[in-house]
């Protein structure tokens, strides 16, 4: 309803002075990507299954098909289900050819709701990769989701879509929708309602490589992102140098407020790949980012926004080099070198009981093999290279994993096969699993358990706890990219071209 939208933003803006706009989500669903604020891969939920079979539909409540190459992971709040795929299986015949898209689906049966369609970002295809679709996971908060799209625009939108009319103020959905030089779309019931529009290309300069891929951090009235800002077709020339890593918009209106002064493009060697994160140290309130450049920085969380829409710079509190023997200047050189060069941090910072854990090493595709997860004090100032690290754990191969840290343990994954479970307090070893598969996503603890996909079609369920325990490996159609998500006593998971939820009373 209109009327209902309009009373949620409302409220949403009041809570926002007050200090209590996060954290309206029942603590059963997952409104984003990691424990809030922490980005900590650990679920509260219970009751979950340890098993299931794809095959005779034991335990798999639902499954719905996909496009046909789905990176993202699911997003489950408000009794919908957020899951960012490609066109490649339309679901509405009005859209047609690769596009990006968000599907809105009922958390108890799969049906769609509503679909955000992004046709691609005209002319450089190395700004929006073909049929790669949205590859960021939706944060959702007060009945509205913030996602980034294929072709780097942050968008704001309505929960329940177009069915209940268009809720504004942003009200070209058709121009949106329609590609470039193309006839022009008409919009249905079945689309999404969009409330306003960010383009980070054309309003903070980036230059996207690939696909975007951002989890959108929510602080109060803010959302703090990472740019996706990158490498051209060269794989050696930063198109945008002076554009900022990480932004922070004003959730209401979707206004640039702020962005890093640190100038880490030059010293990209890739692209932007990580999520920011957020914890209270002592009195401060800090915002961790895994720089492009392998260094791990706290930012001041913002207070308030900039008066007269001036664009505030993000204070740095301290940073720490993860790779202090890597180079930092004319990083390009490395490219496709497995031996040596820069080393990059594509998975998240997760702040947890005074530390900041981050994966940094080589880029997968393109640098060195070498890989380690880093354990961080996060009370220092300045650069606490030197003074900050509390312990560092060597990675058999590049790692795109953010970590889990639960009962003491830290899960994290590598490309090197394995799966290893590290002591949070020494950083020693308790075991690791070689997997013999490729893994790109995340562990998930919960339930007193650990999953994690592959890329050869396998989700891997182990016992947490010191003593290794494999529960079971499951066979899927495709490969898993994505985290495993909990929520309401429901498993959810997708591979390239379906999305399953996996309930532990569910029948064929």
């Amino acid at each position: 309803m209109q009327k209902r939208a309009a009373m949620v933003r409302w409220l949403a803006s009041v809570l926002a002075v007050l200090g209590l706009g996060a954290g309206a989500a029942p603590a059963a669903d997952c409104p984003q990507w990691g424990e809030r604020h922490s980005r900590n891969m650990v679920s509260p939920e219970t009751h979950l299954p340890e098993t299931f079979d794809p095959a005779t539909g034991k335990n798999v409540t639902w499954r719905v098909p996909l496009g046909t190459r789905t990176f993202a992971t699911p997003i489950v709040a408000a009794g919908r289900v957020l899951i960012g795929t490609n066109n490649a299986c339309p679901r509405n015949p009005r859209h047609k050819g690769d596009r990006g898209v968000l599907m809105c689906l009922d958390e108890s049966t799969g049906r769609l709701h509503w679909q955000l369609v992004v046709p691609k970002r005209p002319g450089d295809k190395y700004q929006d990769w073909p049929y790669i679709g949205i590859c960021s996971s939706p944060t959702v908060e007060n009945g509205l989701a913030y996602v980034v799209t294929n072709r780097g625009e942050v968008v704001c939108l309505d929960m329940d879509g177009l069915a209940d009319g268009n809720d504004g103020p942003f009200r070209d959905e058709a121009d949106f929708m329609t590609p470039h030089g193309g006839p022009r779309v008409k919009v249905s019931p079945n689309d999404a309602d969009i409330i306003w529009v960010f383009d980070t290309v054309k309003q903070a300069g980036t230059y996207p490589h690939d696909s975007p891929h951002a989890s959108i951090l929510i602080d109060g009235p803010f959302l703090y992102l990472n740019t996706s800002n990158g490498v051209d077709n060269t794989h050696r020339k930063i198109r945008r140098p002076e554009a900022p890593a990480l932004i922070v918009l004003d959730k209401a209106t979707g206004r640039l407020v702020a962005r890093d002064g640190e100038r880490l493009s030059p010293r990209t060697f890739h692209c932007t790949w990580s999520s920011p994160s957020l914890g209270g140290v002592g009195r401060r309130r800090l915002v961790f980012f895994g720089g492009p450049d392998g260094v791990c920085y706290a930012f001041e969380a913002l207070k308030a926004a900039s008066p007269h829409a001036r664009v505030a710079t993000l204070a740095k509190v301290w940073s720490f080099d993860c790779d202090p023997e890597a180079p930092k200047k004319n990083v390009h050189a490395y490219v496709r070198n497995r031996e040596k060069g820069p080393s990059v941090i594509k998975g998240m910072p997760v702040y947890h009981d005074g530390r900041v854990y981050v994966a940094v090493g080589g880029d997968i595709w393109w640098g060195k093999r070498k890989a380690w997860l880093k354990c961080i004090d996060a009370s220092g100032s300045g650069d606490v290279t030197a003074s900050g690290l509390i312990w560092s754990y060597p990675l058999v191969k590049h790692s795109c994993s953010t970590p889990a840290i639960s009962g003491g343990l830290v899960y994290i994954a590598d490309c090197g096969h394995g799966l290893h479970c590290i002591d949070a307090k020494t950083g020693r070893a308790v075991w690791t699993h070689e997997t013999k598969q490729e893994i790109w996503g995340s562990p998930l603890v919960a339930d007193g358990k650990v999953y994690i996909g592959t890329r050869r079609r396998v989700l891997w369920v182990f016992a947490a706890g010191r003593r290794k325990k494999v529960l079971a490996t499951i066979r899927m159609d495709g490969a898993l990219h994505g985290t495993v998500t909990a929520a309401n006593g429901v498993l959810y998971l997708t591979t390239m071209a379906r999305l399953y939820a996996i309930g532990k009373t569910a029948g064929k």
